[in-house]
Protein backbone atom coordinates (compact mmCIF):
# COMPACT_ATOMS: atom_id res chain seq x y z
CA UNK A 1 0.00 0.00 0.00
CA UNK A 2 1.50 3.39 -0.89
CA UNK A 3 2.78 5.52 1.98
CA UNK A 4 1.89 8.77 0.25
CA UNK A 5 -1.60 10.17 0.77
CA UNK A 6 -3.72 10.55 -2.39
CA UNK A 7 -4.42 14.22 -3.19
CA UNK A 8 -6.38 15.99 -5.96
CA UNK A 9 -7.23 19.69 -5.95
CA UNK A 10 -7.43 21.23 -9.47
CA UNK A 11 -7.52 25.01 -9.78
CA UNK A 12 -11.25 25.42 -10.40
CA UNK A 13 -11.97 24.07 -6.92
CA UNK A 14 -10.39 27.12 -5.30
CA UNK A 15 -12.77 29.22 -7.39
CA UNK A 16 -15.71 27.15 -6.16
CA UNK A 17 -14.83 27.94 -2.56
CA UNK A 18 -15.02 31.64 -3.41
CA UNK A 19 -18.36 31.15 -5.19
CA UNK A 20 -19.82 29.45 -2.12
CA UNK A 21 -18.83 32.36 0.10
CA UNK A 22 -20.03 35.01 -2.37
CA UNK A 23 -23.45 33.40 -2.91
CA UNK A 24 -24.27 32.18 0.59
CA UNK A 25 -26.30 35.29 1.34
CA UNK A 26 -28.54 34.60 -1.67
CA UNK A 27 -29.91 31.29 -0.34
CA UNK A 28 -32.09 30.11 2.55
CA UNK A 29 -30.52 26.71 3.06
CA UNK A 30 -27.54 24.59 2.04
CA UNK A 31 -28.14 21.08 0.71
CA UNK A 32 -25.00 18.99 1.06
CA UNK A 33 -24.72 15.70 -0.82
CA UNK A 34 -22.54 12.93 0.60
CA UNK A 35 -21.75 9.48 -0.79
CA UNK A 36 -23.69 6.97 1.32
CA UNK A 37 -20.81 4.48 1.02
CA UNK A 38 -18.32 6.94 2.58
CA UNK A 39 -20.28 9.64 4.44
CA UNK A 40 -17.33 10.76 6.56
CA UNK A 41 -14.73 10.77 3.80
CA UNK A 42 -17.09 12.54 1.37
CA UNK A 43 -17.90 15.35 3.82
CA UNK A 44 -15.70 18.31 2.89
CA UNK A 45 -14.67 20.00 6.17
CA UNK A 46 -14.24 23.32 4.36
CA UNK A 47 -17.92 23.38 3.34
CA UNK A 48 -18.93 23.38 6.99
CA UNK A 49 -16.61 26.34 7.61
CA UNK A 50 -17.71 28.24 4.49
CA UNK A 51 -21.44 27.77 5.18
CA UNK A 52 -21.36 28.25 8.96
CA UNK A 53 -24.58 29.70 10.32
CA UNK A 54 -26.70 28.62 7.35
CA UNK A 55 -29.30 25.83 7.88
CA UNK A 56 -28.14 22.61 6.22
CA UNK A 57 -29.86 19.46 4.99
CA UNK A 58 -27.54 16.49 4.46
CA UNK A 59 -28.40 13.98 1.72
CA UNK A 60 -26.72 10.58 1.63
CA UNK A 61 -26.87 9.88 -2.10
CA UNK A 62 -26.23 6.58 -3.90
CA UNK A 63 -27.95 4.76 -1.03
CA UNK A 64 -28.83 1.88 -3.38
CA UNK A 65 -25.09 1.11 -3.53
CA UNK A 66 -24.59 1.19 0.25
CA UNK A 67 -25.47 -1.19 3.07
CA UNK A 68 -28.97 -0.17 4.27
CA UNK A 69 -28.19 -0.91 7.93
CA UNK A 70 -25.09 1.27 7.78
CA UNK A 71 -27.03 4.06 6.06
CA UNK A 72 -29.66 3.96 8.81
CA UNK A 73 -26.90 4.42 11.39
CA UNK A 74 -25.55 7.42 9.53
CA UNK A 75 -29.00 9.02 9.20
CA UNK A 76 -29.56 8.55 12.93
CA UNK A 77 -26.22 10.20 13.71
CA UNK A 78 -27.36 13.43 12.01
CA UNK A 79 -30.32 13.85 14.36
CA UNK A 80 -33.11 14.32 11.83
CA UNK A 81 -31.22 16.70 9.53
CA UNK A 82 -30.41 14.05 6.90
CA UNK A 83 -32.09 11.84 4.31
CA UNK A 84 -31.01 8.78 2.36
CA UNK A 85 -31.64 9.29 -1.35
CA UNK A 86 -30.71 7.83 -4.70
CA UNK A 87 -30.82 9.99 -7.81
CA UNK A 88 -30.89 6.97 -10.11
CA UNK A 89 -33.69 4.96 -8.47
CA UNK A 90 -35.53 8.03 -7.17
CA UNK A 91 -35.51 6.77 -3.59
CA UNK A 92 -36.04 9.54 -1.05
CA UNK A 93 -36.34 12.33 -3.62
CA UNK A 94 -39.92 13.22 -2.65
CA UNK A 95 -38.86 13.67 0.96
CA UNK A 96 -36.44 16.51 0.20
CA UNK A 97 -38.95 19.38 -0.07
CA UNK A 98 -40.83 18.48 3.16
CA UNK A 99 -37.49 18.16 4.97
CA UNK A 100 -36.36 21.57 3.72
CA UNK A 101 -39.64 23.15 4.84
CA UNK A 102 -39.31 21.54 8.26
CA UNK A 103 -35.80 22.92 8.75
CA UNK A 104 -36.90 26.38 7.58
CA UNK A 105 -40.25 26.34 9.41
CA UNK A 106 -39.64 29.50 11.47
CA UNK A 107 -38.30 31.48 8.52
CA UNK A 108 -41.19 30.40 6.29
CA UNK A 109 -43.66 31.41 8.98
CA UNK A 110 -42.12 34.89 9.05
CA UNK A 111 -42.53 35.11 5.26
CA UNK A 112 -46.15 34.04 5.59
CA UNK A 113 -46.77 36.65 8.29
CA UNK A 114 -45.47 39.27 5.86
CA UNK A 115 -47.71 38.02 3.04
CA UNK A 116 -44.80 36.37 1.20
CA UNK A 117 -46.02 32.77 1.40
CA UNK A 118 -45.58 32.27 -2.36
CA UNK A 119 -41.85 33.01 -2.29
CA UNK A 120 -39.74 30.10 -3.51
CA UNK A 121 -37.10 28.62 -1.24
CA UNK A 122 -33.56 29.13 -2.49
CA UNK A 123 -31.06 26.36 -1.81
CA UNK A 124 -27.35 26.01 -2.54
CA UNK A 125 -26.31 22.48 -3.50
CA UNK A 126 -22.77 21.50 -2.52
CA UNK A 127 -20.65 18.37 -2.32
CA UNK A 128 -17.56 16.60 -3.57
CA UNK A 129 -17.05 15.74 -7.27
CA UNK A 130 -19.13 12.91 -8.76
CA UNK A 131 -21.42 12.66 -5.73
CA UNK A 132 -24.56 13.14 -7.85
CA UNK A 133 -25.39 16.85 -7.58
CA UNK A 134 -26.13 17.25 -11.28
CA UNK A 135 -28.26 14.10 -11.29
CA UNK A 136 -30.28 15.49 -8.39
CA UNK A 137 -30.67 18.84 -10.17
CA UNK A 138 -32.06 17.01 -13.19
CA UNK A 139 -34.37 14.90 -11.01
CA UNK A 140 -35.79 17.93 -9.21
CA UNK A 141 -35.76 20.12 -12.30
CA UNK A 142 -37.71 17.66 -14.39
CA UNK A 143 -35.25 17.33 -17.25
CA UNK A 144 -31.65 17.65 -18.36
CA UNK A 145 -30.80 20.89 -16.59
CA UNK A 146 -27.24 19.82 -15.82
CA UNK A 147 -24.63 17.78 -17.67
CA UNK A 148 -24.18 14.36 -16.08
CA UNK A 149 -21.26 11.96 -16.51
CA UNK A 150 -19.95 9.20 -14.28
CA UNK A 151 -16.64 10.92 -13.63
CA UNK A 152 -15.53 13.77 -11.36
CA UNK A 153 -15.00 17.36 -12.45
CA UNK A 154 -17.76 17.67 -15.09
CA UNK A 155 -19.63 20.65 -13.57
CA UNK A 156 -17.21 23.59 -13.67
CA UNK A 157 -19.35 26.60 -12.77
CA UNK A 158 -22.43 27.54 -10.74
CA UNK A 159 -25.94 27.54 -12.23
CA UNK A 160 -29.43 28.40 -10.98
CA UNK A 161 -32.11 25.79 -11.69
CA UNK A 162 -35.85 26.26 -11.18
CA UNK A 163 -37.74 23.20 -9.98
CA UNK A 164 -41.41 22.30 -9.82
CA UNK A 165 -41.29 21.53 -6.09
CA UNK A 166 -40.94 25.08 -4.82
CA UNK A 167 -37.14 25.24 -4.58
CA UNK A 168 -34.72 27.22 -6.72
CA UNK A 169 -31.39 25.40 -6.70
CA UNK A 170 -27.96 26.98 -6.99
CA UNK A 171 -25.83 24.07 -8.19
CA UNK A 172 -22.14 24.40 -7.34
CA UNK A 173 -19.24 22.49 -8.91
CA UNK A 174 -17.89 19.61 -6.86
CA UNK A 175 -15.14 20.65 -4.51
CA UNK A 176 -12.56 18.77 -2.47
CA UNK A 177 -10.14 20.29 0.01
CA UNK A 178 -6.43 21.01 -0.55
CA UNK A 179 -5.05 18.34 1.80
CA UNK A 180 -6.78 15.25 3.17
CA UNK A 181 -6.29 14.58 6.87
CA UNK A 182 -5.30 10.95 6.44
CA UNK A 183 -4.53 8.34 3.83
CA UNK A 184 -7.82 6.49 4.30
CA UNK A 185 -9.88 9.53 3.26
CA UNK A 186 -8.01 9.84 -0.03
CA UNK A 187 -8.32 6.12 -0.67
CA UNK A 188 -12.07 6.12 0.00
CA UNK A 189 -12.60 9.07 -2.33
CA UNK A 190 -10.51 7.41 -5.04
CA UNK A 191 -12.11 3.96 -4.96
CA UNK A 192 -15.62 5.45 -5.12
CA UNK A 193 -14.72 7.65 -8.11
CA UNK A 194 -14.62 11.12 -6.51
CA UNK A 195 -11.00 11.50 -7.62
CA UNK A 196 -10.04 11.00 -11.25
CA UNK A 197 -8.65 7.51 -11.86
CA UNK A 198 -5.75 9.06 -13.77
CA UNK A 199 -4.47 10.64 -10.53
CA UNK A 200 -3.66 7.23 -9.03
CA UNK A 201 -2.15 4.09 -10.55
CA UNK A 202 -5.23 1.97 -11.27
CA UNK A 203 -3.65 -1.31 -10.17
CA UNK A 204 -2.52 0.22 -6.89
CA UNK A 205 -6.01 1.64 -6.35
CA UNK A 206 -7.74 -1.65 -7.14
CA UNK A 207 -5.35 -3.49 -4.83
CA UNK A 208 -6.26 -1.08 -2.03
CA UNK A 209 -9.94 -1.77 -2.73
CA UNK A 210 -9.41 -5.54 -2.68
CA UNK A 211 -7.76 -5.26 0.72
CA UNK A 212 -10.58 -3.06 2.05
CA UNK A 213 -13.20 -5.49 0.76
CA UNK A 214 -11.45 -8.37 2.51
CA UNK A 215 -11.66 -6.31 5.69
CA UNK A 216 -15.26 -5.04 5.51
CA UNK A 217 -17.11 -7.50 3.23
CA UNK A 218 -14.97 -10.62 2.79
CA UNK A 219 -17.84 -13.00 2.02
CA UNK A 220 -19.13 -10.80 -0.81
CA UNK A 221 -15.66 -10.27 -2.26
CA UNK A 222 -14.74 -13.96 -2.13
CA UNK A 223 -18.10 -15.02 -3.58
CA UNK A 224 -18.03 -12.51 -6.44
CA UNK A 225 -14.64 -13.63 -7.71
CA UNK A 226 -14.91 -17.29 -6.57
CA UNK A 227 -11.64 -17.02 -4.65
CA UNK A 228 -10.09 -19.84 -2.65
CA UNK A 229 -9.81 -18.86 1.01
CA UNK A 230 -9.01 -22.29 2.45
CA UNK A 231 -7.37 -21.88 5.81
CA UNK A 232 -7.94 -18.14 5.66
CA UNK A 233 -5.13 -17.81 3.10
CA UNK A 234 -6.48 -14.50 1.74
CA UNK A 235 -6.78 -12.76 5.11
CA UNK A 236 -3.16 -11.64 5.37
CA UNK A 237 -2.48 -11.07 1.67
CA UNK A 238 -1.13 -7.72 0.52
CA UNK A 239 -3.28 -5.56 -1.82
CA UNK A 240 -1.51 -6.52 -5.06
CA UNK A 241 -1.54 -10.20 -4.12
CA UNK A 242 -5.32 -10.07 -3.78
CA UNK A 243 -5.61 -8.37 -7.17
CA UNK A 244 -3.50 -11.16 -8.66
CA UNK A 245 -5.89 -13.70 -7.15
CA UNK A 246 -8.79 -12.00 -8.94
CA UNK A 247 -6.88 -11.95 -12.25
CA UNK A 248 -5.92 -15.61 -11.88
CA UNK A 249 -9.45 -16.75 -11.03
CA UNK A 250 -10.99 -14.76 -13.90
CA UNK A 251 -8.38 -16.09 -16.32
CA UNK A 252 -7.04 -12.65 -17.23
CA UNK A 253 -3.75 -13.47 -18.95
CA UNK A 254 -1.36 -11.67 -21.26
CA UNK A 255 0.75 -13.36 -23.92
CA UNK A 256 3.27 -15.61 -22.23
CA UNK A 257 0.89 -16.43 -19.40
CA UNK A 258 1.53 -13.29 -17.34
CA UNK A 259 -1.43 -12.14 -15.25
CA UNK A 260 -3.32 -9.18 -16.72
CA UNK A 261 -3.71 -7.29 -13.45
CA UNK A 262 -4.66 -4.07 -15.23
CA UNK A 263 -7.78 -5.73 -16.63
CA UNK A 264 -8.55 -7.17 -13.20
CA UNK A 265 -8.14 -3.71 -11.66
CA UNK A 266 -10.65 -2.17 -14.06
CA UNK A 267 -13.14 -4.95 -13.36
CA UNK A 268 -12.87 -4.73 -9.56
CA UNK A 269 -13.25 -0.94 -9.50
CA UNK A 270 -16.17 -0.94 -11.95
CA UNK A 271 -17.99 -3.75 -10.15
CA UNK A 272 -17.55 -2.15 -6.73
CA UNK A 273 -18.81 1.21 -8.01
CA UNK A 274 -21.80 -0.48 -9.61
CA UNK A 275 -22.60 -2.58 -6.50
CA UNK A 276 -22.10 -5.82 -8.44
CA UNK A 277 -20.00 -7.11 -5.55
CA UNK A 278 -22.78 -6.10 -3.17
CA UNK A 279 -24.15 -3.13 -1.26
CA UNK A 280 -21.13 -2.10 0.78
CA UNK A 281 -20.40 0.83 3.09
CA UNK A 282 -16.73 1.48 3.84
CA UNK A 283 -17.12 3.44 7.08
CA UNK A 284 -19.57 3.81 9.96
CA UNK A 285 -20.33 6.74 12.29
CA UNK A 286 -19.09 4.95 15.41
CA UNK A 287 -15.59 4.73 13.94
CA UNK A 288 -14.88 8.47 13.97
CA UNK A 289 -11.50 8.08 15.62
CA UNK A 290 -10.73 4.60 14.33
CA UNK A 291 -8.92 3.36 11.24
CA UNK A 292 -9.31 -0.35 11.95
CA UNK A 293 -10.82 -3.19 9.89
CA UNK A 294 -14.42 -4.05 10.66
CA UNK A 295 -15.33 -7.25 12.38
CA UNK A 296 -17.11 -9.62 10.02
CA UNK A 297 -20.91 -9.53 10.14
CA UNK A 298 -23.77 -11.47 8.67
CA UNK A 299 -26.93 -10.32 6.90
CA UNK A 300 -28.48 -7.44 8.84
CA UNK A 301 -26.01 -7.72 11.75
CA UNK A 302 -23.84 -4.94 13.09
CA UNK A 303 -20.61 -4.83 15.07
CA UNK A 304 -19.93 -3.22 18.40
CA UNK A 305 -19.39 0.53 17.93
CA UNK A 306 -15.74 0.55 18.94
CA UNK A 307 -14.75 -1.82 16.15
CA UNK A 308 -16.85 -0.72 13.19
CA UNK A 309 -15.21 0.54 10.01
CA UNK A 310 -17.60 -0.55 7.27
CA UNK A 311 -20.78 -2.44 6.56
CA UNK A 312 -22.52 -4.48 3.92
CA UNK A 313 -25.86 -5.99 3.09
Amino acid sequence: MPSQTIQWFPGHMAKTRRLITENLGNVDIVIELLDARIPRSSKNPEIKRLTEGKPTLTLLNKCSLADPAATAKWISSYGGMALAIDCITGEGIKQIYPAVRKILAEKLQRYEDKGMSGRKIRAMMVGIPNVGKSSLVNKLGGGKKARVEDRPGVTMTKQWVTTSVGIDLLDMPGVLWPKFDDRLTGENLAVTGAIKDAVVDIETLAGILCRRLMDVAPDMFIARYKLNNDGGRLCDMQPHELLCEVARKRGFLLSGGELNTERAAIIVLDEFRGAKIGRITLELPEAKAKREPAAKTGEGETDSPENEEGGHA
